[in-house]
């Protein structure tokens, strides 16, 4: 896990304490794309309606990243989230669907 991704995790650690998510995991779903191409989801979240969600967190989005989001959320029932640092403190998301 990378610092980015280590304070988005504690920062789930919160949500999670607070009731706002359920449960998430670390890196344990990887989505087939495509033969020989996979998405390993980096938090694997259930909010507390029950609803999955797949939260890709980066540092700075390069195209074949959002590419490979994008495309993942077109096959899998899930909602996808990018979420980077907003400037200012805190996290800001952008919803693939």
């Amino acid at each position: 896990m990378n610092k980015t991704e280590e304070a988005y995790a504690a920062h789930l650690a919160l949500q999670l304490a607070a009731g706002a998510i359920a449960w998430f995991r670390f890196e344990s779903v990887k989505l087939k794309l495509a033969e020989k191409t996979h998405l390993t989801i980096d938090f694997f979240v259930m909010t507390a309606a029950g609803e999955l969600e797949a939260h890709e967190v980066k540092g700075y989005w390069e195209e074949d990243a959002r590419v490979k989001v994008k495309v993942a959320a077109a096959m899998y029932p899930f909602r996808f989230l990018a979420v980077q640092r907003a400037d200012g403190g805190g996290w800001k998301t952008e919803v693939f669907s």
